[in-house]
């Protein structure tokens, strides 16, 4: 090392071998045999001011390059393991104001109460908002059943994103628009997305884009989740028991003709 510094014309200061780490690097001997105790040096200075990374998961290493005689840095990045998470999960997410209540169980109780079928309370949270309690429109429609605001307001609902409230007012809208309409779920639905007075413009399902396909999607989710209920249900009835084998019993009578009959 003393010799790589007397061909470089420098002298290591009195306090030793420590105080070659303040020498730089571009001072120091170019020729390969001088590179090698440069790159020992490097690392030992490294390590004595505290710069070796602590993270394990990224190691950075120095070699002399055989062919060139050139220092060649390297950086070595160790995979980081990270916790699984269900897809669609969000982190740290409840339930506002409904601990302990799912989803489900807040659509059957809207649904009972307002006599609406809980798989059309379904279909249409599903195509509305994907079951997400948080969610905004571009037009400001918020919650599980995408309330505009002023509807909200009107239907007495003081938290949007309240799963509970957002239901119930999104249910008794819908059985009020139901009715509105002679049970037409078609024109209902229509209504629910693009307002009741773009319905009575028409007399019809508006020629809206979006209005045509969201009654179109909610009206295939809900025929296909009630095929699959009923299906659900008729593969859930007990089969009827097998009747016992009947006995058969033949005989003459007195004129000698032949009878079978079933015991």
């Amino acid at each position: 090392m003393a010799a790589c510094f007397r061909q470089g014309r420098l002298t290591p200061g009195s306090a030793g071998p420590a105080s070659w780490c303040a020498i730089p690097a571009a001072r120091f001997d170019i020729r390969p045999n001088c590179r090698i105790a440069w790159l020992a040096l490097a690392a030992a200075c490294s390590a004595a001011a505290g710069d070796v990374p602590s993270a394990p998961h990224k190691i950075s290493t120095v070699r002399v390059d055989p062919a060139s005689g050139r220092l060649v840095r390297s950086v070595v990045v160790q995979p980081r393991v990270i916790a699984p998470r269900l897809a669609g999960q969000s982190a740290g997410f409840r339930e506002p104001d409904s601990p302990g209540t799912s989803i489900s169980e807040l659509v059957d109780a809207a649904a009972k109460q307002y006599d609406v079928d809980p798989l059309l309370v379904h279909s249409v949270i599903e195509v509305e908002s994907g079951y997400n309690p948080k969610a905004v429109s571009p037009k400001g429609a918020q919650g599980l059943m995408q309330l505009m605001p002023s509807t909200a307001k009107g239907l007495g609902v003081q938290n949007s994103f309240d799963p509970r409230q957002n239901i119930e007012a999104g249910v008794r809208h819908l059985r009020q628009l139901t009715e509105q309409y002679g049970g037409d779920l078609r024109l209902a639905l229509a209504a629910y997305n693009a307002g009741a007075g773009a319905v009575s413009r028409y007399n019809t399902i508006p020629p809206y884009p979006e209005t045509l396909n969201y009654v179109y999607q909610v009206g295939k989710r809900y025929g296909d989740a009630r095929r699959a209920a009923l299906k659900s249900k008729a593969a859930s009835k007990p089969a009827a028991a097998a009747e016992p084998p009947k006995k058969i019993v033949q005989y003459e009578d007195s004129e000698g003709r032949l009878h079978i009959r079933a015991q």
